[in-house]
């Protein structure tokens, strides 16, 4: 059963974030909504710019906590908004369970079409590696179009035969960008942020008239072999539900380990937002797990 603060959070979303979207789908207003919120940096955890491979960001780490590992984390915001800053919330939770966390400011779109995107996050992590960093204690996790782009990064890192990170933990990602999964329009209604009119300017903003098809746009189309184990958490409401469900089964039957699980009424990347919604601790919980058990202290 759901929280009454997932039900409360949904209504918000719808409200805030939604309804802006229907009546102005624009670049404009899609930044202007995704990167309203700036959240401090809680006060047992320390931000830091930083650069690595010529790409700006931050790291976050958490004071008198025992290192794990390294993060990439890869912010969402339809590869047109959010930042590192919007995104702390993740990465500070990360830093407080004992990973040194690094969120590029990869370059955004329409100003940056694709592949810009994957040719930052690729340059972060190679930078990581010449840095000294272990692959096996390295993990990269995504929400929606991070999480598409921690795919696609894990995918260019098989094509040049580079190690692999250790595991990677997708939120609620964007896979598919032609659009055709089933939840594109049974979701279109309940889902509390997007609608199918949405993705469709988003996605033009973002390629221009690149092939959606591309796997490197569309890693459900990919050849999935030979990626790291992966864990994927979705809401049952949200309108990017299919691109989860079918992401893990074509990893599946690649070999690959998948944790994937569902939660109903929560919003779209409700982890987010774990300091009031049960289930995004929930969800990051098992998230705590799943990376300890492929990268143990």
């Amino acid at each position: 059963m759901a929280s009454w603060q997932a039900h409360v959070a949904s209504g918000i979303c719808k409200f805030a974030i939604k309804r802006p979207f229907k009546r102005s789908p624009t670049k404009e207003t899609i930044r202007k909504v995704f990167n309203a919120s700036r959240p401090p940096v809680p006060r047992n955890c320390v931000a830091k710019d930083g650069e690595l491979g010529g790409v700006r960001g931050e790291w976050m780490s958490a004071k008198d906590v025992a290192t794990i590992g390294t993060m990439l984390y890869l912010h969402g915001g339809g590869y047109i908004g959010c930042s590192s800053r919007t995104h702390r919330p993740y990465t500070s939770w990360f830093a407080r369970d004992g990973w040194n966390v690094f969120a590029p400011d990869y370059r955004l779109a329409p100003e940056h079409r694709f592949p810009a995107q994957i040719e930052d996050a690729l340059a972060v992590y190679k930078s990581l590696l010449t840095s000294g960093v272990d692959p096996a204690r390295l993990v990269v996790a995504g929400d929606s179009a991070g999480g598409n782009l921690t795919l696609a990064l894990c995918l260019k890192l098989r094509e040049e035969g580079v190690a692999q990170p250790a595991a990677i933990a997708l939120f609620s990602p964007a896979t598919d960008y032609t659009w055709s999964g089933a939840s594109i329009e049974s979701n279109d209604k309940s889902c509390a942020m997007f609608s199918k009119d949405l993705l469709r300017v988003g996605a033009k903003i973002f390629l221009g008239e690149h092939d959606p098809r591309d796997p490197l746009v569309s890693p459900l189309f990919a050849d999935l072999h030979g990626l790291p184990p992966m864990l994927l958490h979705a809401s049952e409401q949200e309108i990017l539900l299919d691109d989860s469900l079918r992401t893990a089964e074509r990893a599946k039957q690649s070999g690959i380990e998948v944790q994937l699980k569902t939660w109903p009424v929560v919003p779209h990347i409700w982890q987010i937002m774990h300091r009031w919604i049960p289930e995004g601790r929930e969800s990051l919980a098992l998230v705590r797990t799943f990376l300890r058990r492929h990268v143990p202290a």
